[in-house]
């Protein structure tokens, strides 16, 4: 079936329509990885986001439920050059049109999906629908969508209902999920942690009641802006025991402590960007999903020592608190998508955990 992405500036991209055939209205994104599809559709920092694959041919090795990140695809809409109907792999469950269908997401191939990543790369991203009608006859109406278009409420929306508990015989580390990855979880299990997962809006003095030993604040999707009441827990949790975050959970922190984020042009998503660290003077290829940054000149009056820069455009990529046991990434370490990865930094907030424990057993 034929069916046409407009884009918010009026470019139009036809092609045809598989997986759930429905009118879809979303942020209109690319990401630059190759492999890993399933990952970017589960991922739930990519709520409320229509994404484009720069990758050719998608789907070639289907779908299997080993590799997912959350409990189905978090994606609006999908785009793809070409999509395989054939797939081959021995951990194939299914077809990526059969899985995208079972879960209401709508998909589009056939349209030339590298000119549409200039497009987004020279303007920047923007909002745009997907339709199967007629789009000239509808203009002004699928416009209006595209105008209306919020996604403020997307933390809330993919967020945990309740407090869950993952057993675990080393310190106890509180989670608040505000889209976390299953990836994420399985880190801290793979070291031994217990876990209890908060929602987003939970309360601090809640969290604190149950006596954990470290803050850890997930990946999500949109402004962190959007979100001042969990910017206000953050303030009391990050000084009462030792914090990591991850993605949104790092410009949260920065928020937090008084510093400023600002929108990317297109952002960076994918599992190919060069980060160095600065303290190991060592360049690691990262997996990366976010539209946001932490605005450099914010931060410099504040305790905060920059740790990671990315080396294609040089914001900020990480920083540490010089006084306090804070630390934050703005990509994902939980993922591998090159020869070194980035799991050091898991081991690195623990051994604070355990310092601080140490610590406070001494002292207590």
């Amino acid at each position: 079936m034929k069916a046409t992405l407009l884009l918010e500036n009026g470019m139009c991209f036809t092609g045809k329509a598989f997986g759930e055939i429905k009118e879809t209205v979303g942020e209109v994104v690319f990401n630059t990885g190759m492999t890993g599809y399933q990952e970017v559709l589960t991922d739930p920092s990519y709520y409320g986001q229509i994404v484009t694959m720069t990758y050719p041919l998608i789907g070639n090795y289907g779908v299997n439920l080993d590799d997912i990140e959350s409990n189905g695809p978090k994606v609006s809409a999908f785009i793809v050059r070409e999509r395989s109907q054939a797939p081959h792999n021995f951990r194939c469950e299914m077809e990526l049109e059969t899985y995208l269908k079972k879960h209401g997401i709508m998909g589009l191939e056939g349209i030339d999906t590298r000119a549409l990543t200039k497009v987004l790369r020279n303007k920047g991203t923007m909002c745009g629908v997907l339709t199967v009608g007629e789009v000239r006859e509808q203009e002004d109406d699928l416009m209006y969508k595209i105008k209306r278009f919020d996604n403020s409420e997307a933390v809330k929306n993919v967020t945990t209902d309740q407090p869950h508990v993952i057993e675990g015989n080393g310190p106890h580390i509180a989670v608040l999920d505000f889209g976390i990855k299953q990836n994420i979880l399985r880190s801290f299990q793979k070291r031994g942690c217990k876990l209890t997962v908060f929602p987003a809006l939970s309360d601090s003095q809640m969290i604190l009641n149950h006596k954990p030993d470290g803050i850890f604040l997930s990946n999500g999707p949109g402004d962190p802006k959007d979100v001042p009441q969990i910017i206000e827990n953050i303030k009391t949790l990050i000084f009462e025991k030792p914090t990591f975050g991850i993605c949104l959970g790092h410009q949260l922190i920065c928020l937090a402590m008084g510093g400023d984020t600002e929108r990317l042009k297109f952002g960076h998503r994918g599992c190919n960007h060069p980060v160095k660290d600065l303290r190991q003077d060592r360049v690691y290829i990262t997996s990366q999903n976010h539209g946001y940054v932490v605005q450099e000149e914010s931060i410099k009056d504040l305790p905060l020592e920059v740790t990671h820069i990315n080396l294609n455009d040089g914001t900020i990529e990480g920083f540490v608190h010089k006084e306090a046991s804070i630390m934050s990434v703005q990509y994902h370490p939980e993922a591998s998508p090159g020869p070194q990865e980035s799991g050091y930094l898991f081991d690195e907030f623990i051994s604070k955990v355990k310092g601080e424990m140490v610590c406070q057993k001494i002292h207590g």
